[in-house]
């Protein structure tokens, strides 16, 4: 086992809900392979308050706040990666200065606000010279693509046959007891809660079908006024294989359910969030030809998964310039989920007519 001198150093850029219940359990978990070295917040008292919840297993860990703190993150050579987990208004600026400053950066979603936004990321970040020994890592932390349910219902999809058609049932649970109900980014961001957590559900069905959406029809509406508009969309959507499907998405709903359903000519998969054994996480039903179906059950690790793969990174390319980060990560996936949810909420300006979503 290595020695802490031997681990990766990263700083946690962020001490809003997600960093406090996500991401510090979450590194917690993984304390024998990175060391949480510094946790900024805009003011000291937020920093403080999220590095007393890392004190346990990182007892020195930094504070940092203001901007004279992200200076210091920047110019800290022992940090190699740093996690922005901010209002997605600012996120992309920030990871943008902490790769140009050689920063490994694991960004949460969503990638962006728009399609325009990801796309100039991109041209700044690929107009970064190939830094020597390695060009920075920009991952984006989806970690519905490291769900466990997704990876294993992926290799189903070849049993069940040709796919006929795809079902995506959101009905979901943002009301005042959810903790992000009262967040104000979420509330100014253009699409509201539909694009914020859109980017999750998108991110599960294209992971299980492995194919890319081609064009959407939608229709949205604004039902709940305790909800920033649109609360409700409603859409059709052809992959570039030729198979469609519907996506019913409600915000908010008194019956919350999530599941994606995949019908095949030989049988069907779904996956379908649940709780078993007091876990949360996803329960994964297989029907075969003959009519037996399979189940399995999927706790929720998807967080742990996507940070242990960009720690795994950071460690392979400070080895090897020429090593390929994981797929999974890569911006680019990330801004393809904005581009479905984007081309919906276009189209339901234009009364559904059909949009075509824009390519990465």
């Amino acid at each position: 086992m290595a020695g802490e001198n031997d681990l990766p150093r990263i700083a946690v850029v962020g001490a809003g809900i997600f960093a406090r219940t996500q991401y510090i359990p979450r590194l917690r978990e993984i304390a024998h392979l990175v060391v949480l070295k510094a946790i900024w917040s805009r003011s000291q008292e937020s920093a403080e308050a999220a590095a007393e919840l890392a004190r346990d297993f990182v007892p020195d860990v930094e504070c940092k706040w203001g901007d004279a703190g992200l200076e210091e993150i920047m110019g800290d050579r022992s940090i190699m990666g740093v996690a922005v987990v901010l209002a997605g208004q600012v996120q992309v600026e920030l990871s943008l200065k902490m790769l140009k400053a050689g920063k490994h950066v694991i960004q949460e979603k969503p990638a962006s606000g728009s399609t325009t936004e990801a796309e100039t990321a991109l041209s700044v970040y690929n107009s970064f010279p190939n830094q020597l020994p390695y060009k920075p890592i920009w991952a984006l932390a989806e970690n519905y693509r490291f769900e466990p349910a997704f990876v294993e219902s992926n290799k189903l999809m070849s049993d069940i046959g040709e796919m006929m058609n795809i079902q995506v049932i959101v009905e979901g649970s943002m009301n005042s007891s959810n903790p992000y109900f009262h967040s104000s980014w979420r509330r100014n961001f253009l699409g509201g809660f539909i694009l914020d957590m859109g980017v999750h559900f998108i991110a599960g069905l294209r992971m299980l079908v492995g194919s890319e959406i081609a064009t959407v029809s939608s229709i949205s509406r604004h039902v709940d006024t305790a909800l920033p508009p649109p609360d409700n969309i409603c859409s059709l959507f052809q992959l570039e294989n030729g198979c469609a499907g519907v996506l019913v998405f409600a915000v908010n709903s008194r019956s919350p359910k999530i599941l994606w359903r995949v019908d095949g000519t030989k049988g069907t998969v779904q996956i379908e969030r649940g709780i078993d054994s007091g876990k949360h996480g996803y329960q994964v039903l297989f029907t075969r030809e003959n009519g037996q179906c399979q189940k399995t059950f999927y706790p929720f690790s998807g967080v742990h998964e996507e940070l242990k793969a960009f720690v795994h990174d950071i460690m392979q390319v400070s080895k090897n310039g020429d090593h390929k980060a994981e797929p999974r990560s890569s911006y680019a996936e990330g801004a393809r989920d904005v581009a479905v949810l984007e081309a919906m909420l276009e189209s339901s300006t234009k009364q559904g007519a059909q949009v075509q979503v824009k390519k990465f």
